[in-house]
């Protein structure tokens, strides 16, 4: 059962709900009452994305349809950018990624909505060739009112490197999803996350991490702030398999509530059939530090900016871990707009 099921065939039944367990927290079946018209054909002209400027080509999807594709080599930066762009209607895409051996990808992926109310699902596939490197930066701007899915299916063929950090400030209802099928065979996988949620907003950060083969390294770092009625998700599953010896896998969350009415729901999980293997999670929820924001007013800070400015260095661990400077320099001020403070 998926969104993009729901929207081809007409079937509510066919949304996930609350009776998935990964999607427990993500309800859309108790959520949606009637499915909006398919988007339509978008003709006109779309301002540039987050990351223009920094990527040799792009590839642009607009409800749902692509229109110019990159072209395609080692060593490319592409922007990748998925816009929603009418009020009320729901669409779908899908784009298949193969990075050969030995070549390098950087994609700044976008998620852009520009109008009120819509769905969206976007499936990706992404083949890393043997020693090929790919870093991932997805960038999620989505209207408070949508509804949108955006799921990864990520296969790693032996010392591939695979990078990935979200930033997402949510939706009505938002999730996205990462499953990395790893080999071992000196792989390495990074996925971190950021989540900064307000108002109603709603984020469902979920990774699955399959490996399957001696000598594989995962690890993940994902950070969220939660303010008024928002709420945050976090769904991390490494599985290791029989005879995957030598794994390392480190999983870590961390989460600051600063609203009595805001939410964080953490389900980190290690399922391990190997025996030689070193793996760990961690997972902590909790405020902001009150002596830390008392010090920073006894310097004359005032208490506003204190909390943004502990906020952001709390949130900055993740950002800083972006390899491509321009990418990191966006997300660093992205975050800086969504805290309230100039970067």
């Amino acid at each position: 059962m998926t969104l993009a099921t729901a929207l081809k065939t007409g079937d509510l039944t066919e949304l996930p709900s609350r009776r998935d367990e990964d999607w427990r927290w993500t309800d859309l079946r108790g959520l949606v009452r009637t499915l909006p018209p398919a988007s339509p054909v978008h003709g006109e002209d779309v301002a540039p994305g987050p990351f223009d400027g920094l990527a040799a080509d792009q590839i642009l999807f607009v409800n749902g349809r692509q229109g110019h594709a990159a072209a395609r080599g080692a060593g490319e930066v592409i922007a990748l950018r998925f816009v929603s762009a009418t009020e009320a209607t729901a669409h779908a895409a899908s784009y298949a990624i193969v990075v050969e051996p030995g070549a390098t990808l950087v994609l700044l992926e976008s998620h852009e909505g520009r109008a009120a109310g819509y769905m969206s699902d976007v499936t990706l596939d992404i083949a890393v060739g043997e020693g090929a490197r790919v870093e991932r930066i997805v960038l999620v701007d989505d209207q408070a009112e949508a509804i949108t899915v955006v799921t990864a299916e990520v296969d790693l063929a032996p010392g591939a490197v695979f990078n990935q950090t979200v930033l997402t400030h949510g939706a009505r209802r938002q999730r996205i999803e990462t499953r990395v099928n790893h080999p071992g065979a000196h792989a390495l996988v990074r996925l971190d996350g950021v989540y900064v949620l307000a108002d109603q907003r709603h984020a469902d950060q979920t990774t699955v991490v399959t490996h399957a083969g001696v000598d594989g390294t995962t690890s993940q770092l994902t950070k969220g702030v939660v303010a008024d009625q928002a709420r945050g998700v976090f769904q991390g599953r490494i599985v290791v398999q029989p005879g995957a010896d030598q794994t390392d896998g480190r999983m870590g969350h961390h989460a600051l509530i600063l609203s009595d009415r805001a939410e964080v729901d953490a389900k980190p999980e290690l399922l391990i059939f190997a025996d030689d293997v070193a793996c760990a999670h961690g997972n902590t929820i909790g405020a902001l530090d009150d002596e830390a924001i008392f010090y920073a007013r006894q310097r004359g800070i005032p208490e506003t900016e204190a909390r943004a400015m502990l906020t952001q260095a709390f949130l900055g661990e993740v950002v800083e871990r972006i390899a491509h400077d321009g990418a990191r320099e966006i997300a660093a001020t992205w975050l800086a707009a969504r805290l309230g403070r100039s970067n």
